[in-house]
C-alpha cells in the first residue's frame, strides 16, 4: 500500500501563501515584488536551496552554476525554488578552523528551514564541514531534504607527477625543508596542485563525508564520486532538483532515512574507503541529531571486519578521486561489500540501497580492489584507549608506517602550536627517530575548535637524516589528506585536564594499534600528584560566538556538537501573525 501523498493544503508553505488574511496578503505581494506570479508558487512545494557558495570557498566555485541547474529541476518538477545563502566554511581559508563553525552552519540550516516557508530543502555542500553541518541542521528540522555534493576537483599535476591535494603538500614541504627540492620546484607544485573547482581529490574529509552522505541514503545514487567539472555533475544537480519536489509530496524526511542500520552502512563505507579520521566526530554528531547513540567501539567493530578496497591516497598509493569515479565510483565499491551492508535501507530516490547498487561494476581493479585482493584486510581506522586516552583516541592505521604501529618512545612535549612552531626545527631539540611528539592544548576548547594540527612536522634535523615518519600524539584533528603515524582526538583533551595535560618530556609512551592501546608508562601515584598540581588555563573567549562555543561544545568522543542541539526534542513551528 502506497503512503498517502500530500495535498497542496498540507504543504507547510500553505500557512504563508494559501491563507486569506492580512499576513498572507503581505507574503504574496512581496513575492510579486520579486517578479513572480501566483501561478509560479500557488499550491506548489517551496524548495529552499541552501547554497554554501562564496567567493572565498574554492571547493564551491561551481555552485553559482549548479544552483541554477538545481532550480531548473525544481521548476520542471512543479516546485518553486528559493535560493538561500548559508555560511560557507572554506577549509583552506577560515581560521582558527572550520570545525569551530560546523555547529554554526547546522544552527543556520535548521533555523532557515524553520523560519521561512520551506516545504523541502536541497543542501549544497562538499567542503569538509559543510556536509555534516548541513545534514545535522536538516535532520533536526526534519523536512524532506536531499544533499548535492560538490564533487572532487580534477587530479593535480607537476611535471610527470600526479599531485593530490594535502597529501603532496605535506610530502613536498618536507622535501623542501630537507633541501631536496628547490623553491622553483615548490612554486611549480603550488601552481599545479589545484586545477579546477571541487573539493580535495584525495580521500580527505570532503571526499569521505560526501561518500558517507551517499551511503546514508541522502544523495542520488552515484552522486558523491562525480568530479565537480564533469557534465554528469550538472545532470545530477538537475535531477536532485526534480527529486526533492517528489520527496515533499511523499513526505520522505531525513529521519525516515537515518536509522541505526544506515549509520552501520556509513561506517562500512568509511573503512572500505580508507576515509578521514574526522568522520568519526561527524558521524557521532550526525547520529546524535537523529536520536542515535554511536559509541566509538562501534567503529572498531567495523574496522575489524571491513577490508580497505579504495586504492586512493593517502591510504592508497597513487590514485585519486577522479580515478575512483572512472573505476566505478562508490556504487561499485559498495556492491563488492553487499554482505556487510543493510541493503534494505531507504534512500532519497525512494529505492533501497540494494536496489541502487544493481548493475554496479568495478572497471579498474587496481583503483577499486576486489574483495579477494584488498589493499588491507581490515583496520583502516582504529580507536585506541588507555590511561592516556580514557575516552578514546583515533589513528588512521592504513596511512601510518607499519613499523610504528607498535612502539614505545620518549615524549617530546609541545605546550601548544606556537611552542611547536618555535622549536620543531631547532638543532638543539632533544628528539630522535624513536621519540614521540606530543602536542597539547589543541582540542575542542584548547585550539579552540580542534584545528587540523595533528600531523606535526618531523623535526628538520631528523628530516635531513632521512626520517619521514614518527609517532605523533595530540588532542587535535588532522586533515583527511594527511598521512603518518598520528594519534588524534585524545579525549578528554588537555585543556580540561585530561591525561595529555600531565605528560612530561622523557615520559615513556606506549602505542599498540593491534591491541588498541595508548598508555603513558607513569605510575598512577605520580599522575595523581601531577593532576593535583595542574592549573586550568584561562578562558579564550569572553563574548560572542566563541563564548557560546566554549560553554556548550562537547568533547571529541561525543561528536563536538553543542549540548543543547543534540537529540530529537521538537521545537514549535513559528506562529504567523
Amino acid at each position: 500500500m502506497k503512503p498517502r501523498r500530500k495535498n497542496p493544503e498540507d504543504l507547510r508553505s500553505h500557512r504563508w501563501y494559501g491563507v486569506q488574511d492580512l499576513r498572507s496578503f503581505g507574503h504574496r505581494s512581496r513575492t510579486a515584488q520579486m517578479g513572480y506570479d501566483r501561478s509560479d508558487y500557488a499550491g506548489k512545494p517551496v524548495i529552499a536551496i541552501l547554497n554554501t557558495w562564496s567567493d572565498i570557498n574554492p571547493c564551491h566555485t561551481h555552485f553559482k552554476q549548479r544552483v541554477e541547474e538545481v532550480k531548473r529541476g525544481v521548476w520542471q518538477a512543479g516546485g518553486f525554488p528559493v535560493e538561500m545563502p548559508a555560511i560557507s566554511l572554506a577549509e583552506p581559508m577560515q581560521k582558527p578552523t572550520t570545525m569551530m563553525y560546523r555547529n554554526f552552519l547546522a544552527m543556520e540550516t535548521e533555523e532557515l528551514l524553520r523560519s521561512y516557508p520551506a516545504d523541502g530543502a536541497v543542501l549544497m555542500g562538499g567542503c569538509d564541514k559543510t556536509t555534516p553541518g548541513l545534514v545535522m541542521g536538516a535532520t533536526s528540522m526534519n523536512l524532506p531534504a536531499i544533499y548535492v555534493p560538490a564533487g572532487p576537483m580534477l587530479s593535480g599535476h607537476w611535471r610527470s607527477h600526479k599531485l593530490g591535494s594535502g597529501s603532496d603538500t605535506w610530502k613536498y614541504w618536507a622535501e623542501l625543508r630537507a633541501g631536496n627540492i628547490s623553491e622553483r620546484d615548490w612554486q611549480e607544485i603550488e601552481d599545479g596542485i589545484a586545477r579546477s573547482p571541487g573539493t580535495c581529490m584525495t580521500m580527505g574529509t570532503a571526499a569521505t563525508m560526501m561518500a558517507v552522505a551517499e551511503a546514508l541514503g541522502l544523495t542520488l545514487p552515484g552522486a558523491s564520486s562525480i568530479p565537480a567539472p564533469d557534465s554528469n555533475h550538472s545532470k545530477m544537480a538537475t535531477l536532485a532538483g526534480k527529486r526533492i519536489v517528489e520527496m515533499v509530496w511523499e513526505d520522505l524526511k531525513p529521519r525516515d532515512i537515518l536509522t541505526p542500520e544506515s549509520f552501520d552502512n556509513a561506517m562500512v563505507t568509511l573503512m572500505a574507503m580508507g576515509g578521514s579520521t574526522n568522520a568519526l566526530i561527524h558521524l557521532v554528531a550526525m547520529a546524535g541529531r537523529a536520536g542515535i547513540k554511536l559509541p566509538l567501539e562501534r567503529f572498531n567493530e567495523f574496522s575489524a571486519k571491513t577490508p580497505l578496497l579504495a586504492n586512493v591516497r593517502p591510504s592508497g598509493d597513487t590514485h585519486l578521486m577522479e580515478d575512483f569515479y572512472y573505476a566505478g565510483g562508490l556504487r561499485a565499491l559498495l556492491n563488492e561489500l553487499r554482505d556487510l551492508l543493510h541493503l534494505g535501507c531507504k534512500s532519497v530516490n525512494g529505492m533501497t540501497l540494494g536496489e541502487n547498487l544493481q548493475g554496479a561494476r568495478i572497471h579498474n581493479e587496481d583503483v577499486i580492489r576486489k574483495r579477494a585482493n584488498p589493499l588491507k584486510a581490515s583496520g583502516g581506522l582504529v580507536v585506541l584507549r588507555g590511561n592516556l586516552a580514557p575516552n578514546g583516541a583515533v589513528i588512521k592505521a592504513a596511512a601510518a608506517s607499519p613499523g610504528l604501529l607498535k612502539h614505545v618512545g620518549k615524549a617530546v612535549v609541545f605546550e601548544d602550536y606556537n611552542d611547536m612552531a618555535a622549536r620543531i626545527d631547532r638543532d638543539d631539540l632533544e628528539a630522535d627517530a624513536d621519540s614521540v611528539l606530543v602536542l597539547r592544548n589543541s582540542g575542542p576548547l584548547g585550539g579552540p575548535g580542534m584545528p587540523e594540527w595533528g600531523m606535526l612536522p618531523v623535526p628538520k634535523k631528523l628530516l635531513k637524516q632521512g626520517v619521514r615518519d614518527m609517532v605523533r600524539i595530540s588532542d587535535a584533528r588532522m586533515s583527511g589528506t594527511s598521512y603518518g603515524t598520528c594519534v588524534l582526538h585524545v579525549a578528554p583533551e588537555s585543556y580540561v585536564g585530561g591525561p595529555l595535560a600531565l605528560v612530561r618530556n622523557g615520559d615513556l609512551i606506549e602505542l599498540d594499534v593491534e591491541k588498541r592501546v595508548l598508555n603513558l608508562n607513569v605510575s598512577e601515584k605520580e599522575l595523581q600528584g601531577r593532576k593535583a598540581a595542574w592549573q586550568p588555563p584561562a578562558r579564550k573567549y569572553e563574548r560572542g560566538y566563541g563564548a557560546l562555543f566554549s560553554r556548550h561544545v562537547k568533547q571529541a568522543d561525543e561528536g563536538c556538537d553543542f549540548d543543547f542541539l543534540e537529540g530529537t526534542a521538537p521545537i514549535p513551528e513559528p506562529e504567523i501573525h
